[in-house]
């Protein structure tokens, strides 16, 4: 009878492993696999959506110095660059194409 890491049913069939029993019957990868959904469904509840980005490592540096200087997280001050960037295109008229 073989036994999936999820199954949280049959785990007594198997007997008791000895030492401090364990809080989650999940093994550490299953965990944090819940834990990764949990945190995406509770970002998507909120609004928020996920964006990743491919940067050199000294723009990094530069971010987290910035970040650092305005106490913001990347996240925060990322968001506040782009609202700014935003307040200034809409007090800018438009060029129209010619």
């Amino acid at each position: 009878m073989a036994k999936a890491s999820t199954d949280r049913n049959t785990i007594d069939l198997f007997g008791k492993a000895p030492g401090r029993p364990r809080t989650s019957t999940l093994n550490r990868k299953d965990q944090l696999k819940l834990n990764k959904r949990a945190q995406r469904q509770k970002e998507k509840k909120l609004g928020l959506k996920r964006l990743e980005l491919v940067i050199e490592q000294e723009a990094i540096n530069t971010l987290d110095q910035l970040c650092e200087m305005s106490g913001l997280k990347r996240s925060e001050w990322l968001l506040q660059q782009i609202q700014d960037g935003a307040k200034q295109l809409k007090k800018r008229p438009l060029k129209s194409p010619t």
